[in-house]
């Protein structure tokens, strides 16, 4: 069983999805030890709860410094025996102490076909470029925003009168199959 944490920011959708892909044994091989978001008043948090997964609640701005937070993180995540860390709408850059002890162990899920329209509001960038396609992108995360290594992408049609709605549901729904595909076969 390899132990796992999942960051997440805001409301968890991708956080919820693969914890009950493992509570109900399609992701058999892992173990979610903990969530851990940077906002106290995430919709993720209150997912954990009816989960039954615990939270751990750190915010940046508590911490003299961006190493100071992540240092701490790491001693969580060392305390409880953390092999992977799998982003699901974390919206921070890991920074070098994470990524030094967690090289190569550190996946991300992100709303565009990258390499384009990284950082936010990926799909309002690829609206505003009058794209006809969009999908997502799950890699390894580096040290900078939504450049790491690729692992899986799917894709899907923007069409002419689609909403931004429109067009993040259709993202979703390809979020919510590639990534615990990904997670499953990447993670042993």
């Amino acid at each position: 069983m390899t132990k796992v944490a999942i960051f997440a920011s805001g409301s968890g959708t991708n956080f919820e999805n693969i914890a009950q892909r493992v509570q109900s044994g399609e992701l058999s091989q892992i173990e979610i030890t903990a969530l851990y978001t940077d906002h106290d008043d995430a919709g993720c948090i209150a997912l954990a709860h009816r989960l039954n997964i615990p939270v751990h609640i750190n915010k940046v701005k508590d911490f003299d410094s961006k190493t100071a937070y992540e240092t701490h993180l790491l001693e969580l995540l060392r305390e409880e025996q953390v092999e992977w860390i799998i982003l699901a709408g974390y919206m921070r850059l890991i920074g070098e102490t994470l990524l030094e002890a967690y090289e190569g162990q550190i996946l991300n899920i992100h709303p565009s076909l990258l390499p384009k329209y990284k950082g936010k509001d990926a799909i309002g960038q690829a609206l505003d470029h009058h794209e006809t396609q969009t999908g997502t992108t799950v890699h390894y995360v580096d040290s900078g925003m939504d450049t790491g290594s690729i692992i899986a992408q799917k894709s899907c049609d923007i069409f002419e009168n689609d909403t931004h709605d429109d067009v993040e549901a259709r993202v979703k729904s390809l979020e919510y199959e590639l990534y615990p595909a990904v997670i499953s076969e990447i993670i042993q």
